[in-house]
């Protein structure tokens, strides 16, 4: 079963947004906190929504996403930030649910692309991701500022250029 997400899910979300990071090999950038997911996807603006998917009632896996705007196109479509699915539930049909639901959210609302990224190495999720019909962008690269960086081009001078 796929629902929307509740103010009660954010525990069990910042818990597996955890797990992702750890499976990501990555544990340490999950610095989220609870109030913080919360704050984004309940507050008085949210500007992220989320899925859950359940088997027996137990939150099994999550979609996170955004919207995001094409200037090509004329019209927002999804930017799925994350979609994780626990290990002992992979393989159940969870993450291809969450994503039928995403792009269910598309063809009703006139959205025209449902987009994410995977690393290069998570050969298992590529192709799960492939035979969905998904398609790699690879002619694009793409780039990131954060902390020392972000902050010394923002002009605040704090940290070193990462």
């Amino acid at each position: 079963m796929i629902r929307d997400a509740t103010p009660d899910d954010v525990p069990v979300l910042h818990a597996m947004i955890r797990e992702l990071a750890a499976y990501e090999k990555e544990p340490e950038q999950a610095r989220a906190t609870e109030e913080q997911l919360r704050e984004a996807l309940f507050g008085e603006r949210p500007a992220v929504f989320a899925h859950v998917a359940e088997a027996d009632g137990e939150p099994v896996g999550f979609a996170l996403w955004f919207l995001d705007f094409s200037t090509w196109r004329g019209v927002h479509g999804i930017y799925l930030e994350d979609l994780y699915v626990r290990p002992h539930a992979r393989g159940g049909g969870h993450g291809r649910a969450l994503l039928t639901e995403l792009a269910r959210i598309c063809v009703a609302r006139g959205y025209e692309r449902l987009e994410w990224a995977v690393l290069n190495w998570n050969a298992p999720s590529i192709g799960f991701y492939e035979s969905l019909g998904a398609r790699p962008q690879d002619e694009w690269t793409t780039y990131r500022l954060t902390d020392g960086a972000l902050a010394a081009l923002g002009g605040t001078g704090a940290g070193s250029a990462d």
